[in-house]
């Protein structure tokens, strides 16, 4: 990991954010900062809150507490007459430009090409002209090791190659943040790999990254922070070799034990 492009200052920051379902807390009163540059770890159990954490950084899912702050400024609501209250949704699609998604699944579009799939949302959303997408497209799957796959469809691509389609599609837009959502468990065990390389990748060139993942030897090895969530709250939080070799509390051992992490085993 590069350390030039870190800085003190928050890119990202989530004050008191809580998302309710009915009865359920999600997410119950998280604050997190994220500095530009850093790759952060989401770990813990199905229905911790990971996932649903993600989903309100990118308004995906409105918050029903707190706030997300980006480059220090309130996004996805503002202050009105002394009241909270959504931003317009043409300012909304504007503020989801600073962040992309690469979800569990990759939801290619399965009668285009790989590079049509990349260059598809630059060209309806930001507004480039086929040409300019084409390009920005054919030097992402490059980065993401497809350049020989560009013209291949999705049913011809192995599930890593399609994963790396979908990140080659994130970095398309260009965004200040990426959002991973358990990127390879869709995938069999020896397609994981692949995947995670690009990801080490990512990392190597100083890309700000948030990731949900049980891949906990690629998070103690990428990993500036790694999180745990249990119950929509954070319960342990700081640098991999304090969370996964020496957790503080009594649920964190549990899950890590659970995980068969060496940490854990130690313990």
């Amino acid at each position: 990991m590069t350390t030039d492009t870190k800085t003190t200052t928050p890119l990202l920051q989530l004050v008191g954010v809580s998302k309710h379902f009915g009865e359920l807390r999600a997410v119950d009163d998280v604050s997190l900062n994220i500095t530009a540059g850093s790759v952060t770890c989401l770990v813990g159990p199905s229905g911790s809150g990971k996932s649903t954490l993600l989903r309100t950084i990118n308004m995906m899912e409105e918050i029903n507490d707190g706030a997300v702050f980006f480059e220090g400024h309130m996004i996805g609501h503002e202050v009105r007459n002394g009241h909270r209250v959504p931003v317009a949704k043409s300012v909304a699609r504007k503020q989801t430009l600073n962040f992309g998604m690469v979800f569990q699944h990759f939801n290619l579009f399965p009668h285009y090409t790989a590079l049509e799939n990349v260059t598809i949302a630059p060209m309806l959303v930001k507004g480039l002209k086929k040409r300019a997408a084409q390009e920005i497209g054919r030097r992402v799957l490059e980065q993401v090791g497809l350049g020989n796959r560009m013209d291949h469809y999705p049913n011809e691509l192995s599930g890593g190659q399609q994963q790396r389609v979908a990140i080659a599609r994130a970095l398309a837009m260009e965004p200040k943040v990426l959002l991973f959502d358990e990127p390879t468990s869709a995938l069999d065990p020896e397609l994981v790999s692949e995947v995670l390389g690009v990801m080490r990748g990512l990392a190597d060139l100083g890309a700000t990254m948030i990731i949900v993942t049980h891949e906990m030897r690629f998070a103690e090895d990428v990993a500036d922070e790694v999180i745990m969530m249990d119950a929509g709250r954070i319960i342990e939080q700081g640098p991999p070799r304090d969370i996964l070799h020496n957790p503080s509390t009594a649920r964190a051992r549990k899950f890590f034990a659970s995980v068969g992490t060496l940490s854990a085993q130690k313990g």
